[in-house]
């Protein structure tokens, strides 16, 4: 996975940093007319450790560092500073940079070792090539298929980690305290603080375009958006989780999986920071010692959506609390957009492993919230299933578009930490390997089999690839239209 946490974008980064050290000793040394042995001399080392240096191909001890710079008559910030000294450096470090990355080398082309004879034109030829190679790789259409293996990968890595992101928690803290964060729920004023200390500053405009929710101008380091909720994400939140790719040294995504893994890190700094790990969980662990955890009150506390309150809970819930459970967002058919579990509940899932998508039981907590007599009340129910018996609470998220259910669950055993438990409310399900669901009533199909011949309504997202480009389903046309429109501002 590409961006934070990325082993592979880290070491490509170290790399990096050696080879623009090495560049920057080599021009300081020559505009001081030092040889590799005079400037050896004077911090001590043999020339060939030096040439090492140079080649970007050690990495120096501090105390050496000090010693060059002393030696160079330059200080230690300029020694070390990112930019490349000139032009050609920046073209050769580009091109290195460039060899080492999997898709350069998909290409079968030998190592290019490039001479002082070979001019900037060339370099900047190759570099432009690999800059259209990247772009069309990024282009290429994910298939359904690339994007549920993707999903179930992803969700296979959640749950090995108990869906918990150290980095990302020690990530969200230090902005917090940057901005002098001390409790209780994030202020407006707290939010602008942050995008400030990020060095951003937002617009808030009425014809951001339809495929995205907001639009970072990188030049001017604007962020666009509008101040209604989209969907249910307050603007408050999707500033975060836009914030969050920038925090967490993101990379354009190189397909359809990294886009993916990027977008769950940005919504999880953006929880960590709205429900922050310090106030958040000894607000928990003493709502367990009085046996009354209750996902509502992590919202109305924090004043975010009952979506983001239940997920979150599962971010802290197995470390902290030592409680395993799941969460489900389903719509009212039962189609399940987003899960989450480690507790041994068996999701519905197609031959890849991937369960977005499917179609959950009838009796399953998250379908029958629908049928109950207030739909957008707190449902509780008790579900015995093939492997063992369930506690969940739903609650219906109103959408303008549609409703989605929000469910967060746990085994029987640690119902009785959660308000609700007393419910009489209790079903009998099969699934996913019963035919319960399956399969109409045994009366019904009687009656109607082989006389009902239904329309399906076409779902052509199932047929056709995920719209491509690096952020999928985005019209570029429109965002870099809409960027145009706003520049001169």
């Amino acid at each position: 996975m590409a961006g934070f946490g990325s082993e592979d974008s880290m070491k490509l980064a170290a790399d990096r940093d050696l080879i623009t050290l090495g560049k920057r000793l080599r021009h300081l040394r020559g505009r001081r007319g030092l040889t590799l042995a005079e400037l050896g001399e004077r911090v001590g080392r043999a020339p060939s450790q030096l040439s090492l240096l140079e080649n970007g191909r050690r990495e120096p001890k501090l105390s050496l560092l000090h010693r060059l710079a002393d030696a160079l008559d330059v200080s230690i910030e300029e020694l070390l500073s990112g930019e490349a000294p000139t032009r050609r450096d920046e073209l050769e470090i580009a091109l290195a940079e460039a060899q080492r990355d999997p898709l350069y080398a998909s290409l079968g082309l030998g190592h290019l070792k490039v001479g002082r004879r070979v001019p900037n034109e060339v370099l900047e030829h190759l570099l432009g090539l690999y800059g259209e190679l990247r772009s069309r790789n990024a282009r290429r259409a994910a298939t359904p298929e690339e994007a549920r293996l993707a999903n179930a990968a992803l969700r296979s890595r959640m749950r090995e980690q108990d869906n918990y992101f150290p980095e990302i928690e020690v990530a969200a803290a230090r902005t917090l305290a940057a901005v002098g964060y001390t409790g209780g729920a994030l202020s407006e004023g707290t939010v602008m603080s942050i995008v400030s200390h990020c060095g951003f500053t937002v617009r808030y405009v009425p014809d951001l375009p339809r495929t995205v929710r907001s639009v970072t101008d990188l030049r001017h380091r604007r962020i666009y958006l509008k101040r209604e909720s989209v969907g249910m994400h307050s603007p408050r939140t999707i500033l975060l989780q836009t914030l969050g790719h920038f925090v967490l040294g993101h990379a354009q995504p190189k397909g359809f999986a990294d886009f993916l893994s990027q977008r769950v890190e940005a919504n999880y700094f953006a929880a960590a920071t709205l429900i922050p790990e310090s106030t958040a969980v000894p607000f928990l662990t003493q709502a367990k010692t009085d046996r009354d955890l209750a996902v509502e009150d992590l919202r109305d506390v924090f004043s975010v959506s009952y979506e983001m309150a239940a997920h979150r809970f599962t971010n802290l819930a197995t470390r902290h609390l030592d409680l395993q459970g799941h969460f489900v967002r389903n719509d009212e058919t039962g189609i399940i957009y987003k899960a989450y579990e480690n507790d041994g509940l068996i999701l519905p899932t197609d031959p890849s492993g991937a369960i977005e998508g499917q179609r959950m039981c009838r009796q399953w907590s998250g379908r029958r919230v629908f049928g109950s007599p207030d739909r957008y009340s707190i449902h509780y129910q008790y579900t015995d299933k093939p492997n063992g018996t369930h506690w969940c609470v739903s609650h219906v998220d109103p959408n303008r578009e549609r409703n989605f259910a929000i469910t967060l669950g746990v085994p029987y055993a640690d119902s009785r930490w959660f308000r609700g438990r007393d419910t009489t409310n209790r079903a009998v399900s099969r699934c996913p390997t019963g035919e319960c669901c399956r399969r109409p009533p045994s009366e019904l199909a009687g009656r109607w089999e082989g006389l009902a011949w239904p329309s399906a309504r076409a779902n052509s997202h199932v047929l056709s690839a995920l719209p491509p480009g690096p952020f999928p389903g985005v019209d570029e046309t429109d965002v870099y239209t809409f960027l145009e429109r706003y520049d001169a501002e």
